[in-house]
Order: structure tokens, then C-alpha cells, then sequence
């Protein structure tokens, strides 16, 4: 059994003022061939996963490409070319296949296209013998679209939300591909959608209502049908809010034996989540209350900046935190607050300056231009190369890059300075500059929902702030122009 594998993963926001581009990927990573085996390290991700479901059953198994960009703006379609054509040029010449394992987003979109991964499966499917099975991992945030359901294509989403499950998705993806060449499963595909776009917080999997609606689908699979068309994997898509498409919506995307068993279960699943569509309203907090709460607390608090988070695809430039802080006094306080900003002629000017330094700068804005930067006066604390590997449950192992980072203390604030946007889900961020965020009154997190997996264990109290950006957790601030409507709640439908 020859099985080739490939990885290609963004997630598109269409409300920033970049593009997306090969560096834009080189910067995470881009591995080759043979390099797909051992880059990863103990990483938990996708790829480490489905590896490890194929050598369990002797497979031969062809490493194409596995590169992954952090979410962003559009991408160039220029560099789509380039590193699709590696993926297609690699599988030609690989010679015959049994099968095919993707990981893809599902919300990645290009400038003359508005669904990539319907494209990606279409061409790498015809690079291939008629009827050779393709199986493919996706993001719970991707955009699901009629398109993407194609001949002897499955698909499968995490299951968790905060993503703690992309090592068991990529190996239930593998495994099924190796069934289905083996001839012990034949899947079709079926979805159900509801025009409905829900803030990442409020649809957690670990919570109502979304967490009801899971449990279904896992009782779904869990059932076996008296015709044999048993469900195989039930996978919800919330989708990634911050993108301006139509057909913008919840999915249900159901995997079965039988099309009739698949849609039935997609259709139930949907129609839950719409039923309840109410309940996904996010409780948003403004920034002062947080700030004045923090600082008069024991304990620490962890706030989400939800407007402005890199893994929604946001510059993480915005200055309206550190504004904040410095207007409540925080760089007065008793103990210590820290936040971040993206910003790399910033941290070089601090890094320029060296450690122990005090320095007048401008920091924030600069990607984005959403904003004017603010001018700040703070010593320069650690200059770090932002190197470090997430420890928490999500990507556990996953080496993260940040680029030049520098921490400035701003009196009791501590601001770390990164030069790429990268995850902020783990403590990493900051222990890898000499920062201890379990000790702080206050850190602000710039990620949606996913920051929960590692800091609710440590935090006393957690808080959505309302901050403004281009990944607003208020979906009625999104300012879509391409979507289908009505779309809830931006507009009030009735069933």
C-alpha cells in the first residue's frame, strides 16, 4: 500500500490589509519529501499523526510537501501556484498510488477564489488514477462548501475546540483512507448548513450549546444502522467568522456508508445548532472593567484581546490594550500586567538599544495601519531570537517562531515586542523571554477561545475583552459585503 501524504494549511481573514505569500508559510515552516518524518519532532499535529496511522499497517508512505501559514490575509495566487505545483509535481512523479492524505484548513482563500481547498482536492484528484481515494483533515473553523464534496473524497474535522486533537484527526483521517483501500469501507459525504456566524468563544466544544450538539454526533457514530449505512465521523464546522464569502455558515459534514444515513445526520445536526442559534451570543467585557477588576483581585486574570488575534488572521498590531493599561494606571500597579504587540521595526529598535536600556519608541500599527502607533518609554528587560515549543494541550510540541522578541518594562507592564505574528495559546510566549505569567495580576491573550486549554488551569477569573480589530468577537461589527443573506445575528430570521 503506497499512500502519499501532503499538508497545506491556511486560514484566511478578508478583512485585513495584506496578502498571503510563500514567505508568509516559510515563516511557520515549509518541509520537503523525506524532511516530513522528522521536522516534526514530537510535535501533536497532523502530520505526526497520520504517519504513525500508516506505519502501523506496513504502508509505504510518499511524503510530498507540509507547509502551514498563520492565519492571514488572502492568499497570492502566485504563490498558491508555487506550492501547489510542488505538491502536484511531487505526486506525478512519485509514480502510482493507492491513496492520498491531505491536511487542509478549510478556509483558505485566494484572490480569484473564494474556495482554495475545492480547487486543491479538484487538481490533485486529477493528477490521479480515476476512483484512487483521497482523505483529508480540516480545521473545525473551515468553510465547508458544496464544491469541496467531490468523488472518492472524505473529510474529516477536529473534533475539539480549543484544538487540542489535530495528532488523533490526522491519524482517524489515515486510518480511514487505509480501510477504505483496503475495500473494508466505501464513504460518501453529505452536508447541511445554516447561515449563522457564532464567536469562536461561544462555540467551544467544551460548553453549551455547542457541546450538545457534539455529543449527538458522537452518539451518531457511536449507533449502527440496520441497513449497514453506519455513520463513520459526524465533524461540526462553526467556521471561521472573519471571512467574506457566500454561503458563509455553521456545517455539518457528515461521513457515512450510506448517502441517505449521512445527509439524515447532517440535516439533524444543523438544524440543532440553528434551534439554538441564540445561545451563541458571546458575553464581551469592556477593557476598563477588566483592567480595574485584575488589579483589585487576587489571583490572576486572563483576558482574550479577541479583536485582534494573529490566529484569526489579525496583524496583532493594535494598540488598544497597552493604551488601556497605561490609561488605568496599570504601570503603577503593585504587580505586574503583561501584553503583546506584533511589531518588527519596534523590537529591532529595542534589540538595537540592548538590554537594561531605557528607549522612547512607537510601537503597533505598522502591518495593519488601523490605527496610529503610540509612543512609549520602557527598559528593555530580554531580547530573545522568539524561538520556543508549545507545551500546553494544544500543538503540544509544535516549535513556534516569533522572530526578534523583546520585552519592555513599562513600569509594572510588561510588554513582549514579537516580530511574526504567532499562536498565542501557550505560556510559551512568554516563559521562552523570562516572563511568568501564572505570577501576574493580568496577561492579555490575543486568541478567541483556544488560550483556554492552557491558562484556565492557572487563571482565577477569564474575560472576552471587547476590543476592536479585524477578528471582532461582536459578529455584528463585521462589515461583510459577499455573504448570502440572511445571516444571523447580523440579521433577525425567524425559522
Amino acid at each position: 500500500m503506497r499512500i502519499a501524504i501532503a499538508q497545506f494549511m491556511q486560514e484566511t481573514n478578508s478583512f485585513v490589509p495584506f496578502t498571503t505569500t510563500v514567505k508568509t508559510f516559510e515563516e511557520q515552516y515549509l518541509h520537503r519529501g523525506e524532511e516530513l518524518f522528522t521536522a516534526f519532532g514530537k510535535a501533536r499535529l497532523e502530520i505526526p499523526g497520520a504517519i504513525a496511522a500508516l506505519k502501523e499497517v506496513g504502508a509505504e508512505i510518499v511524503p510530498l510537501i507540509a507547509t502551514m501559514a498563520m492565519a492571514s490575509g488572502t492568499v497570492e495566487r502566485a504563490s498558491f501556484e508555487i506550492l501547489l505545483g510542488e505538491i502536484l509535481e511531487r505526486l506525478r512523479t512519485a509514480g502510482p498510488v493507492d491513496g492520498v492524505y491531505l491536511a487542509l484548513h478549510g478556509a483558505m482563500i485566494l484572490e480569484d477564489e473564494p474556495d482554495a481547498e475545492a480547487e486543491i482536492v479538484r487538481r490533485v484528484r486529477e493528477v490521479l488514477k480515476p476512483g484512487t481515494p483521497i482523505t483529508v483533515s480540516l480545521d473545525l473553523h473551515g468553510h465547508i462548501t458544496a464544491a469541496m464534496l467531490q468523488p472518492d473524497v472524505a473529510y474529516i474535522g477536529y473534533r475539539e475546540f480549543p484544538h487540542i486533537d489535530m495528532y488523533e484527526t490526522g491519524y482517524r483521517a489515515a486510518a480511514l483512507l487505509v480501510d477504505w483501500v483496503k475495500g473494508k469501507v466505501r464513504p460518501v459525504m453529505a452536508l447541511a448548513k445554516r447561515h449563522m456566524v457564532v464567536s469562536p468563544d461561544s462555540a467551544r466544544t467544551t460548553a453549551p450549546p455547542l457541546a450538545d450538539i457534539v455529543a449527538e454526533g458522537r452518539a451518531m457514530e457511536a449507533r449502527k444502522m440496520e441497513d449497514g449505512g453506519d455513520v463513520l465521523h459526524v465533524s461540526l464546522f462553526p467556521v471561521q467568522p472573519w471571512i467574506d464569502t457566500p454561503d458563509l455558515g455553521f456545517a455539518a459534514l457528515v461521513c457515512a456508508q450510506s448517502h441517505e444515513a449521512a445527509q439524515k445526520a447532517a440535516d439533524t445536526l444543523a438544524r440543532m445548532a440553528w434551534d439554538r442559534r441564540t445561545e451563541f451570543e458571546p458575553t464581551l467585557t469592556p477593557l476598563p472593567e477588566i483592567i480595574r477588576t485584575a488589579l483589585s483581585s487576587e489571583g490572576l486574570t486572563v483576558a482574550s484581546d479577541s479583536g485582534d488575534t494573529p490566529s484569526g488572521g489579525g496583524a496583532a498590531d493594535s494598540t488598544a490594550v497597552l493604551a488601556a493599561l497605561l490609561k488605568e494606571g496599570a504601570d503603577r500597579a503593585d504587580r505586574i500586567s503583561i501584553c503583546t504587540i506584533c511589531d518588527a521595526e519596534a523590537a529591532a529598535e529595542a534589540a538595537r538599544a540592548g538590554v537594561g536600556k531605557t528607549i522612547t519608541l512607537k510601537v503597533g500599527h505598522r502591518r495593519s495601519g488601523l490605527g496610529e502607533p503610540l509612543t512609549v518609554t520602557g527598559r528593555v528587560k530580554t531580547i530573545g531570537d522568539g524561538r520556543y515549543v508549545l507545551t500546553g494541550p494544544g500543538a503540544n510540541g509544535m516549535v513556534g517562531e516569533m522572530g526578534l522578541t523583546v520585552v519592555l518594562e513599562i513600569g509594572s507592564i510588561r510588554l513582549n515586542l514579537r516580530s511574526i505574528p504567532h499562536f498565542e495559546w501557550d505560556p510559551g510566549i512568554h516563559t521562552s523571554v523570562g516572563l511568568d505569567p501564572a505570577s501576574a495580576a493580568l496577561v492579555f491573550v490575543r486568541s478567541p477561545a483556544h488560550f483556554r486549554a492552557s491558562y484556565a488551569p492557572m487563571a482565577a477569573r477569564i474575560f472576552i475583552a471587547d476590543t476592536p480589530g479585524p477578528t471582532s468577537a461582536n459578529m455584528r461589527r463585521i462589515p461583510f459585503t459577499k455573504v448570502t443573506r440572511p445571516l444571523y445575528p447580523i440579521d433577525l430570521v425567524n425559522d
